[in-house]
């Protein structure tokens, strides 16, 4: 079995919200107001994450949320990145909302769990970075 991969991650922003939308509803320009979001549109819905304090009232979100960005480019070609930080997690009851872009992966927990999950991944031999 193959050891998993020794990952770098580094605190990205401050507190994020995870909001919902209909899917046949426009990206709306407050998604897009800080230095990291993300939309996802499905058949079922529009997922939007972004600063907690760019979702206007009224929005469905549930905010409190850090995030933790892999420092580096992965490769498509590796497997087990997400297991060797999920795992970690779930040993220790930390949920995560999980965002892949082409280049990188970002784990979200809430902010009462974040000195946990920190711990957890340190433990695993992560490096997380502020």
């Amino acid at each position: 079995m193959t050891e998993p991969r020794k990952l770098t991650l580094s605190l990205v922003g401050d507190t994020f919200a995870i909001a919902r939308m209909s899917p046949a509803d426009d990206f709306p320009d407050w998604a897009f107001t800080g230095a990291f979001a993300s939309v996802t549109r499905s058949g079922d819905e529009v997922s939007i994450v972004c600063p907690e304090d760019s979702v206007p009232a009224g929005v469905m979100h549930e905010g409190g949320w850090r995030c933790l960005g892999v420092i580096g480019e992965l490769d498509f070609s590796l497997a087990g990145v997400i297991s060797s930080l999920a795992g970690p997690l779930a040993a220790v009851a930390v949920p995560i909302f999980l965002i892949s872009t082409y280049d990188s992966d970002y784990l979200l927990v809430k902010a009462d769990r974040l000195e946990r999950a920190v711990g957890a991944l340190s433990e695993a031999g992560h490096t997380v970075t502020e």
